[in-house]
């Protein structure tokens, strides 16, 4: 390397050398490997103005107020971070020293910046000023918007996706979505071909999980770079796409009108919480509609859950598929907000002091709230129930000595059933009691009432869908007991109390009538399908080691699945509504299962009566191709049978010769063997002796 250093031209090499031509340009024609492989690539530096925020809208104050108005924005905007030494800078007039009504605040981290930016922007500094924040960074793009307005360019009309085709299936199936290992399938459930039809199967689909919007028209993936949802008549198409870097958690609004994307980012000082980034976008046109930045305390009230302690989901939509309001639950309050311009109702929250749990009711703008036991009982527990956007408490019920409270709203909206675990007298022990609220009633009525024995532990609790009857899963002992009551009539009355039951979860078909008592987990997959209306069991099964009980929209079918934290038995089987295990689909590393959710029926209440009614009319086309599907399993059946059997012989016929052939070798083998056998006679050893003369007497 050092000779080729040293080298030097002479005079020759050096005309030669300017005599050469090169290509044009800096690189001289020849691609660098780098940029062929980042091309596209472009870097953007920082141009260190991330960490300021502009505040606008200050009160203009003369030279002697200066000092006074500088500390009270430090102190107002030093919640959020710390504010960099001379890192507030207070614009004044050259003439006058009255301050300009806006200043600049650099923080340590842009973080704390966006942080004081979302908490302050839009509040009041005193009474005549709102506050008006914004990025530093985000002025320029401000101040550099045209005079002239120029309309946006004319697209082309293109057809959207058809997102209901699957409806329209000839055979009336439904789908589902499985996770198992890199993979992601969407299938058919083609129960009387006892078999699940592929449809459409792609590996690494997700990053963590796929999740169903609540009509089932959009199946929703999760990415490093945001979320996207997939879906359309021509396949899994992707339909839009939604920015949210390192996005954990995604929530549907139960008309599908917006979708929820949450994430979280570790603090730059170990000592805070993380930092909670929530987005609400449009789901149609992938704008943002909302953005919330906070600390992860802010959102970590109720019952704590999902990651860094926040409670999933955290924004509970309201006012049925309308998607009209959604609230989330704050320290002392819940925050109200209507999605026309997404605000908070009357720009203010509900004040509810040490308020610890709500829900919404599934069909109107009522929602319920809990709030516990203050001052060691001096003051007592309550649920009430409010209008929105009234905001006005339609009822409420005072509880005493009350140790925990769950809510159950019946899916109609018609009841609303609160389970109160209360303490004795002596506060040694806890029993169990229920409050009923008829909703529909007026003034709404509540009922009290308790199980037969009172001090049963509630295991479990479910409502009957569009129904009038719940279950109860309550009891002490390793197989508890199962109750069934009806609330019609005014009044609750028990149905009937099963014994001794191996389950530990309620499952009821979405139509009603049917429910399963499921043994999950320690119970190793115990299932009782059980008729209400006629109190009897109709079927006794086992799914060894299930994890997950799942009923299909339509109340058919039933799937259990065993998920990978077993090792065993991975996969799903689906049974039919009366217990019958119609086929299994063993999968390796299986993750997740989901049904696809269907919207709710066009069919007015009279029409689907008149089809009830006219069933066995409507049924006989069905029947004929149920009867062609019987005599074509049949015939499949026949025919995979035949083939076993032919396979059967071809094996036996097989082996036959060989063992023939293996005989006539052996036998082959022993004649030559007997052939080459010889008599050998060997002298081995001669000795001569000479005897003695004895002589004769």
């Amino acid at each position: 390397m050092a000779d080729i250093m040293s080298m030097t031209f002479d005079d020759k090499t050096t005309e030669s050398l300017h005599s050469l031509i090169l290509p044009p340009g800096e690189d001289f024609g020849i691609k660098s490997d780098d940029e062929d492989l980042h091309e596209d690539e472009r870097l953007e530096f920082d141009a260190g103005f991330e960490s300021i925020i502009v505040v606008d809208n200050l009160p203009v104050v003369p030279p002697k107020k200066f000092d006074k108005l500088e500390a009270v924005v430090r102190r107002k905007f030093s919640r959020f971070g710390v504010i960099k030494e001379n890192g507030l800078w207070m614009p004044v007039e050259e003439d006058t020293g009255k301050t300009r009504g806006y200043c600049f605040i650099e923080y340590n981290t842009p973080q704390e910046a966006e942080l004081a930016k979302e908490n302050t922007n839009g509040r009041n500094l005193g009474k005549e000023h709102i506050l008006a924040v914004k990025m530093f960074d985000k002025i320029d793009k401000l101040m550099n918007v045209p005079d002239k307005w120029d309309p946006p360019e004319t697209k082309p009309y293109t057809p959207l996706e058809n997102l209901h085709h699957w409806l329209a299936d000839e055979k009336g199936r439904d789908q589902l979505v499985i996770r198992s290992g890199s993979d992601t399938e969407v299938m058919w459930n083609d129960a009387r071909q006892l078999k699940a039809d592929p449809v459409h199967k792609r590996p690494f689909w997700t990053e963590s999980f796929v999740q169903w919007s609540p009509l089932g028209s959009y199946l929703a993936t999760v990415h490093r770079q945001g979320a996207a949802v997939w879906g359309g008549a021509s396949g899994f198409n992707q339909l839009m796409r939604y920015v949210h870097p390192q996005v954990k958690l995604v929530d549907f609004s139960p008309g599908e009108k917006y979708l929820v994307t949450c994430s979280s980012q570790k603090p730059s000082n170990p000592r805070d919480t993380h930092r909670v980034v929530l987005n609400i976008f449009d789901v149609r046109t992938g704008k943002v509609m909302k953005e919330f930045k906070e600390s992860a305390d802010e959102f970590a009230f109720g019952d704590t859950c999902g990651f860094t302690g926040v409670s999933w989901p955290i924004f509970r939509w309201g006012g049925g598929k309308e998607d009209k309001y959604f609230a989330r639950l704050g320290k002392n309050a819940i925050s109200v907000y209507e999605t026309e311009k997404f605000k908070l109702i009357d720009k203010k929250s509900i004040e509810v002091e040490n308020v610890m749990d709500f829900c919404w009711s599934p069909t109107d703008s009522i929602f319920a709230l809990f709030v516990p036991e203050l001052g060691g009982g001096n003051q007592p527990a309550r649920v009430s129930l409010f209008q929105i956007p009234s905001k006005v408490e339609l009822r409420q019920r005072i509880l005493f000595r009350v140790s925990d409270c769950k809510m159950y709203w019946q899916s109609n909206g018609e009841y609303l059933a609160v389970k109160v675990e209360r303490y004795t007298k002596t506060k040694t022990n806890t029993y169990t009691g229920f409050e009923l609220f008829r909703i529909k009633e007026r003034d709404i009525p509540i009922e009290a009432f308790e199980l037969d024995n009172k001090n049963d532990k509630v295991i479990s609790f479910a409502w009957e869908p569009k129904g009038d009857r719940f279950a109860v899963i309550h009891g002490d002992n390793p197989r508890p007991d199962v109750s069934f009551y009806s609330v019609k009539g005014g009044k609750v009355s028990k149905l009937t109390t099963l014994k001794q039951k191996q389950a530990n979860a309620l499952f009821w078909s979405p139509s009603g009538h049917f429910i399963i008592l499921a043994g999950l987990k320690g119970f190793n997959g115990q299932f009782e399908f059980y008729n209400v209306d006629e109190l009897q069991t109709i079927a006794i099964t086992e799914h060894f080691m299930a994890t997950d009980v799942e009923w299909d929209p339509t109340g058919r079918y039933v799937a259990t699945s065993v998920t990978s934290g077993h090792e065993m038995e991975n996969g799903f089987n689906i049974w039919s509504c009366n217990g019958k295990l119609l086929y299994r689909v063993p999968k390796d590393h299986f993750f997740q299962f989901s049904w696809r959710p269907r919207p709710p029926s066009l069919l007015s209440p009279e029409e689907e009566e008149e089809i009830l009614k006219n069933l066995k009319k409507y049924s006989k086309k069905y029947e004929i191709e149920d009867q062609d599907i019987s005599v074509l399993l049949s015939e499949q059946e026949c025919e995979k049978r035949k083939q076993l059997k032919e396979e059967w012989e071809r094996w036996v016929n097989e082996w036959k010769r060989d063992h023939e052939e293996q005989m006539l070798r052996d036998r082959e083998a022993s004649d030559v063997e007997e052939a080459e056998q010889v008599e050998v006679e060997e002298l081995v050893h001669v000795t001569e002796e000479i005897l003695p003369d004895v002589g004769i007497f």
